[in-house]
């Protein structure tokens, strides 16, 4: 378990690690067999921070004027932007356009609420912007590629549908009843303070495990064209920076702090192991070019979000 904390606590040094150790077995061995764990490795991604959530604040009253921004400018702005980006910088290269798209797509993850939970946000507004985004993104994500990319991408819309079940709504659904089903064992304060702690922990190492997947795929054309990752990095980079900057501008004219902070989460922070699930699953030969972009930004979303947070702490207190 320390090792597995460890994991968590240093997730960007846990992903270079994956990255560089990805791209050494890459260089050494074929890992093309190794795409049988893609699948099984996203469902663990989604499901142990499913067991974490509060299912029961989804009914109690909520802002629904906060969602209905946050999801205005996760399903609207967001793709507009990624569309825009691909163009300026990947004109004629479609496996990149559409990692950017993924990226963009699907909206937050389980650590929507960490980081909401440390910057002293809204975290019940949090909880229901992470279930609301991945319905309404399991739902949506289809259309747009499709939309986006009819002529030069052949896209499974069947196929599609069918990984975002195995990924977002069995996971959810089986979520809830493990989570009824400790708390009736162990009672909530016990399941609150000593298991679901744990749960996390495992979901990063599935996306540890799966980042270096995604380098041992590309490990070869890595090797060959190295100048492939600044070109990556540059636009992820850019866009995460304008996407806080418009963000925080928002959330500032129309926001209290603690819903700011909530609105700031639940839309810069993406589900990038949903995204990397979708690209290797659903687009077999371009998936691990399309997942490549996705794994670089994990290193920038969670540096950027941290520096939120110890911003958001130093300079907005609780009570302002």
């Amino acid at each position: 378990m320390r090792w597995l904390q460890a994991i968590h606590r240093h997730l960007v040094l846990s992903i270079l690690t994956a990255m560089a150790f990805g791209f050494i077995l890459g260089i050494l061995i074929d890992t093309e067999r190794l795409r049988v764990m893609v699948t099984p490795l996203s469902f663990l991604m989604v499901y142990p921070l499913m067991v974490t959530l509060n299912f029961r604040s989804l009914l109690e009253r909520g802002n629904w004027k906060l969602q209905g921004v946050t999801q205005l400018i996760n399903f609207v702005y967001l793709p507009l932007l990624a569309v825009v980006f691909g163009w300026i910088f990947f004109p004629q290269e479609d496996n990149y356009r559409l990692g950017i798209l993924l990226i963009a797509l699907l909206p937050t993850s389980g650590m929507t609420v960490s980081w909401t939970v440390m910057a002293k946000g809204n975290v019940k507004e949090a909880i229901r912007m992470i279930v609301i985004g991945l319905m309404l993104g399991g739902l949506i994500t289809p259309l747009y590629i499709g939309a986006v990319f009819s002529e030069a991408v052949a896209v499974p819309f069947g196929s599609i549908l069918t990984q975002i079940g195995l990924i977002v709504f069995l996971p959810m659904a089986l979520g809830f009843l493990t989570q009824r089903l400790l708390v009736a064992k162990v009672g909530a304060e016990q399941f609150k303070t000593s298991l679901k702690p744990i749960f996390p922990i495992f979901s990063t190492l599935s996306v540890v495990v799966l980042i270096g997947i995604v380098m041992s795929l590309r490990a070869t054309m890595l090797l060959n064209d190295p100048a492939v990752l600044p070109r990556l990095l540059i636009p992820i980079i850019l866009g995460y920076l304008i996407m806080l900057i418009t963000i925080d501008f928002i959330g500032r004219r129309l926001f209290e702090r603690a819903d700011r902070v909530a609105l700031i989460n639940g839309t810069m922070i993406r589900s990038l192991s949903l995204a990397l699930a979708v690209a290797l699953t659903v687009f077999a030969e371009r998936g691990p070019a399309i997942a490549l972009v996705i794994a670089l930004a994990y290193i920038v979303q969670v540096q950027l979000a941290a520096w939120y947070v110890r911003r958001t702490i130093r300079l907005l207190p609780a009570s302002s």
